[in-house]
């Protein structure tokens, strides 16, 4: 009887210990760590220690994870309340720009509308190229990533040569893109192209419904 043979009798027979438990104490094998002879079942027993400390690792993360998810929702709410209560562009604006910068620690900021029924003389309806329409209204997520268009991170102002990554999110309504809300960082690790999207992408849906509103 070879080793395939006495896996498969193995298998095919899982009380096989049970009802012959002596033979539990007799078997030895290799410690996990240090080499020594040990008990099968002394084995058994690190084997599912070794279980346990995973399982408490993994749920130390979701822990983990949970908390930072909440603390995120948490701000996305205040964020929702202070945009409901904003009466004109200027407070949705400002609103924005504040929480961003504060409770999402996103230094650098800058919002492009086009196509509105309304404007303002202010930096928010600078005329875009058509090359960064073209790319907002191609865009199917929130681009993450280092700077890739001088022009966005020019809006950035004295700030934008320090600028080592970005997150862009169209603004849209009804599915069409009318806007841009930029956000940049100096740490080139801020913004990167595998990060999750969900939370940009709902501050790109709020902050698209609070600009209608107010522009109409």
């Amino acid at each position: 009887m070879n080793t395939d043979d006495i896996v498969r009798f193995l298998k095919d027979n899982p009380d096989f210990f049970e009802r012959n438990g002596e033979l539990l104490d007799s078997l030895s094998v290799a410690h996990p760590h240090n080499g020594q002879a040990i008990s099968l079942a002394e084995r058994q027993l690190h084997a599912l220690r070794e279980k346990i400390r995973q399982l408490e690792v993994k749920l130390t993360e979701l822990i983990r994870f949970g908390e930072e998810n909440d603390e995120i929702s948490e701000k996305v709410h205040r964020m929702v309340l202070a945009l409901l209560d904003a009466d004109s562009f200027e407070a949705v604006r400002d609103a924005i720009f504040s929480h961003l910068r504060e409770d999402f620690s996103v230094p650098h900021v800058a919002i492009r509308i086009w196509n509105s029924v309304l404007s303002r003389e202010t930096a928010e309806f600078t005329p875009v190229s058509e090359d960064i329409r073209f790319f907002a209204g191609d865009m199917r997520r929130p681009f993450c990533g280092a700077p890739a268009h001088v022009e966005i991170t020019d809006w950035f102002g004295e700030a934008a040569p320090h600028v080592r990554s970005v997150a862009l999110v169209p603004l849209k309504r009804e599915g069409r893109v009318f806007g841009l809300l930029a956000m940049g960082s100096e740490d080139a690790e801020r913004f990167y192209a595998e990060m999750g999207t969900l939370y940009v992408s709902r501050i790109g849906e709020m902050v698209s419904a609070a600009v209608q509103r107010r522009l109409g």
